[in-house]
């Protein structure tokens, strides 16, 4: 099984593919400083594989290294993932202030 997850900013979504064919994605959409993840959705079929728990891990990390964005994670599963995986967390608080 060949798994591919890539950014599709055109598409403003992150997608993951298992042997060629979209299983997968996680929408999104920058306004100013900060990524807001709209909608995690993962083919029904292929649920229970662990494909959303990598999507959302590979989007997090891409967003993480690739500058200073906030994360607002108003899809109820990158909220969840997020309260799961603490090390995730300062990515939303990294635009708020004190």
């Amino acid at each position: 099984m060949s798994t591919e997850i890539r950014n599709e900013p055109e598409q403003s979504r992150y997608t993951i593919s298992v042997d060629g064919t979209t299983a997968g994605f996680a929408d999104y959409r920058l306004e100013g400083n900060s990524i807001v993840f709209i909608r995690t959705e993962v083919d029904p079929s292929r649920r229970g594989e662990g494909l959303a728990g990598a999507l959302v891990q590979f989007a997090l990390d891409d967003v993480r290294t690739s500058g200073d964005l906030t994360v607002v994670p108003q899809c109820s599963y990158v909220a969840r993932f997020i309260d799961s995986h603490p090390d995730y967390q300062e990515l939303v608080d990294r635009g708020r202030t004190a």
